[in-house]
């Protein structure tokens, strides 16, 4: 009996054995099929991932910036979805680094990747209040999420985020992590990174954020779009950015009082607009970058290559100009002159300084009431200086025709009859020309007639001192036009021309004149000093050299004549808008006919300055001439502009050589 009670024990415990080694075998065998089932899901979706080497090759996305001369002043920002400025880690304050890791990944430094607490945690917060509320995505999930994948909410995609973030977090360090995550994640109004983001909102460098401020961009990382500051949910943005607070202080990162008093602090966002400084001579610079770099690398080549553009422009310079545009428009507007543009240039490099295409671009389009561009008394777009076609520059092309005399063995002391004179048919109609004041003084010397604009006496050098013959003579004076830069001069060509009754471009005239202040040496247009790549390398530089197109002492003598204000004085008077008191400067005049365009153009050694005023339209001003509608912009600036250079005065011309 106790012999079979004792085998049954025997049995019935090596049954037992039997079943925990089933068991056992059944256990690792589905472990090891769960291993096995693991590893060929995680190759099977890992195949086609992009290796996290990529970050280290991946070009972000980032716009191109144009600069003022200095670098310091931006101009306007060419992006397209994404409006970037990449930074070092080392550069972006530790508070937002803090107020990002307390608003989105409180446990970054601490986890491999996965916040595994996090994911329960957020899963117990959703089903406790029955709605997806709260998320467990780390920082380094978001920023695979953000580079890699797509944002279809799939478990497949899942899969793969979770094996990259952990292939991602073995290679690579948390602060490269960071650094990446700050430079990519997005803040809305198509702001990505943290540079960018406080520029939008705050028009600062991320250096310089209060601690309110690095919280707001914090809380923005959450929903962009949901939390703006322009929409309807900013008080909500303000909510979450005291909620960050609070946990900043509670990770320690800073005190309850710090945390109090930031919640206090009124935050002032920038407004929300089209940040564009100088727009018409910005709009005219990315128009040139459009011409060279979209025709060979395609539309988006400027808004994703992160280049940096040194303009030519002095902000300075700029400012004063538009002032003196604005504030003498107004002033126009009684004479029926509605508006007016200003160009500046450096005549020693050609680099233009200032440029005002129009008295106002940010007004109403066609705010005088018309109904379309061709009509209008004022258009806010249109650029003047450049596409101001129809423009005729009046008696401010004289100079090139008696620069052209000059050439010709004439000087300022030769006499030429002022008299009502018949210049025969020219367009089947006999050119009588007229003087300004229907007045003729008989005998005049080439310098009273240059300094007081005289219409007759101009006529006669144009066809008798520039040539052998009177087409010659046109001819001559047309090919200095040109050879000064003028390049919208179209035949046939008639004797009419001195007075500007052909058309030419404000920036083109401005330039022409800095040949007189360069004694002959001409420099086209500058308007781009240097364009450099995402990586500070230099690919374009502007080269640009003089060439001398007019001969030393002729141009000395027309700077003579156009400086001398006692022989201006008998038309504009002694204390006119063409004088600059303390500072040797030479200027000239021109009205078109019926008064529709008003010119003045005038120049230092080291600074020309073109100003024009009438309409739009070309529809006639109240009678008024340069001197009253243009020449007060043109005082006001150089005034100003003036005290920024060193004081210098024509070299008089060699008067026995002439």
């Amino acid at each position: 009996m106790a012999r079979r009670i004792y085998h049954r024990k025997i049995l019935g415990e090596t049954k037992r054995i039997k079943r925990i080694k089933i068991i056992l075998k059944l256990f690792v065998f589905a472990f090891v099929f769960f291993v096995s089932f693991c590893l060929l899901l995680f190759f099977y979706y890992a195949k086609d991932l992009p290796r996290p080497e990529k970050f280290m090759e991946k070009q972000f996305i980032e716009s191109t910036k144009i600069y003022d001369r200095t670098g310091e002043v931006l101009l306007y920002n060419i992006y397209g979805e994404e409006k970037r400025t990449i930074i070092a880690m080392e550069s972006v304050p530790e508070q937002l680094i803090q107020a990002i890791i307390t608003a989105e990944d409180r446990s970054f430094y601490k986890h491999h990747g996965i916040d595994y607490r996090g994911v329960m945690r957020a899963i117990l917060v959703n089903l406790k209040l029955k709605k997806p509320a709260q998320g467990g995505s780390t920082i380094t999930q978001q920023l695979i999420r953000s580079s890699f994948l797509t944002l279809n909410k799939t478990a497949e995609r899942k899969i793969r985020e979770i094996i990259l973030t952990i292939e991602l977090e073995r290679k690579y360090t948390k602060d490269q992590i960071m650094e990446w995550y700050l430079n990519q994640v997005p803040f809305g109004s198509n702001a990505y990174g943290v540079e960018a983001a406080s520029q939008t909102y705050f028009k600062k460098s991320v250096q310089d954020l209060s601690l309110e401020e690095s919280a707001i961009l914090a809380s923005l990382v959450c929903g962009p779009s949901r939390l703006s500051p322009y929409g309807q949910n900013k008080d909500r943005l303000l909510g979450r950015k005291d909620y960050v607070l609070e946990g900043m202080a509670k990770q320690g990162y800073i005190s309850k009082e710090e945390a109090e008093e930031a919640k206090k602090r009124e935050i002032s966002f920038a407004p929300k607009l089209v940040e564009i400084k100088a727009p018409h001579f910005t709009l005219y610079v990315k128009s040139q970058l459009e011409r060279e770099y979209e025709r060979e690398y395609g539309s988006n080549f400027l808004k994703e290559n992160g280049l940096k553009v040194y303009t030519s422009l002095d902000w300075e310079l700029q400012q004063l100009a538009e002032k003196a545009v604005e504030e003498r428009a107004k002033i126009n507007k009684n004479y029926r002159a509605h508006n007016a543009a200003l160009v500046a240039l450096n005549p020693k490099n050609g680099e233009v300084l200032a440029m005002v295409g129009s008295k106002d671009y940010f007004a109403e389009s066609y705010p005088e009431g018309c109904t379309s561009g061709k009509d209008c008394l004022f258009e806010p777009k249109v650029n003047i200086p450049i596409y101001g076609i129809g423009r005729q520059p009046g008696s401010a092309f004289k100079p090139f025709v008696y620069v052209t005399a000059f050439q010709n063995g004439y000087d300022d002391k030769t006499i030429v009859v002022d008299e009502k004179t018949n210049f025969g048919l020219w367009g089947d109609e006999e050119y009588i020309p007229q003087n300004y004041d229907g007045k003729f003084r008989g005998e005049v010397t080439l310098r009273d007639a240059l300094a007081q604009s005289i219409n007759v006496p101009s006529v006669k050098v144009l066809v008798n001192f520039c040539g052998p013959t009177v087409q010659e003579s046109i001819e001559n004076s047309v090919k200095t036009a040109q050879r000064l830069g003028i390049t919208t001069l179209r035949p046939p060509y008639g004797p009419a021309i001195v007075l500007g009754g052909w058309e030419v471009r404000l920036l083109e005239m401005t330039s022409a004149y800095g040949i007189f202040a360069t004694e002959g040496l001409k420099i086209p247009p500058v308007t781009i000093l240097r364009i450099e790549d995402a990586d500070g390398k230099i690919i374009k530089e502007n080269k640009k050299t003089s060439q001398r197109v007019l001969g030393i002492n002729e141009t000395r003598l027309v700077n003579d004549i156009l400086s001398d204000n006692e022989a201006r004085a008998p038309l504009f008077g002694f204390n006119s808008s063409l004088y600059v008191k303390g500072y040797d400067t030479a200027a000239k005049t021109g009205t078109t006919q019926e008064y529709k365009d008003a010119w003045t153009i005038g120049y230092s050694p080291s600074l020309v300055c073109g100003v024009w005023a009438g309409n739009n339209n070309n529809s006639p001003t109240n009678k008024k001439p340069g001197v009253t509608l243009s020449a007060p912009i043109w005082k006001a600036f150089m005034s100003e502009a003036l005290q920024k250079f060193p004081k210098e005065n024509f070299i008089q011309p060699e008067k026995e050589s002439l």
